[in-house]
């Protein structure tokens, strides 16, 4: 399709250009598709005036377009190339004081025994978590906030229980029967 605009370097319509489609091997039911992704792609373009539409594409246009590709692909090859120059020079820049020798292997050796032995420590302390400090006072937080809520619940039922038996003092037998089944007991009472 696009030696139809190469060659003849005119302006079509899409009806022309259905036309002329299969003279060039397109199947006449895709030429549309096939116009759409050379306009997608920026091969031909595609301006409305008035109510029509016209495509074209002038090989001249094509060749700036495949050069501006051409000197952006060449901008950012040169860019890597640079940006891989600097990382080869910070990479032989950081391998100076890491030649193998005897200090350096004694020091790695001293290192790891080091991370060894924070190991050995983490996990002591670890062991010993349950009496630190921090977790006793959050441990004695979480409790007292338990306390509250066990003796604002046992509030909630005695208001409950003391509402009941004044709206319905006909039922209270009845009442004090299914407190039990759910465990409310007479000695029920706050937590201390």
């Amino acid at each position: 399709m696009l030696e139809v605009f190469y060659d003849s370097q005119s302006f079509y319509q899409l009806k022309d250009l259905e036309k002329i489609g299969p003279k060039k091997g397109v199947i006449s039911q895709s030429v549309k598709d096939v116009i759409q992704s050379l306009v997608d792609d920026d091969l031909v373009f595609k301006d409305k005036i008035g109510t029509s539409v016209y495509f074209w594409s002038l090989p001249s246009r094509a060749g700036n377009q495949l050069r501006l590709v051409r000197a952006k692909l060449e901008g950012e090859l040169a860019t890597l190339k640079s940006r891989q120059s600097e990382l080869k020079a910070k990479c032989e820049s950081s391998k100076e004081g890491r030649e193998k020798s005897d200090e350096r292997e004694a020091a790695l050796l001293e290192m790891s025994a080091y991370e060894q032995k924070h190991k050995e420590l983490q996990e002591e302390i670890n062991k010993y978590a349950d009496n630190d400090p921090a977790t006793y006072d959050s441990m004695r937080k979480a409790t007292k906030v338990a306390h509250d809520a066990a003796n604002r619940w046992t509030d909630n039922i005695f208001a409950l229980q003391k509402w009941c038996s004044s709206k319905f003092p006909e039922a209270r037998e009845k009442l004090e029967e299914l407190y039990k089944e759910v465990g409310i007991t007479e000695d029920f009472d706050y937590v201390e």
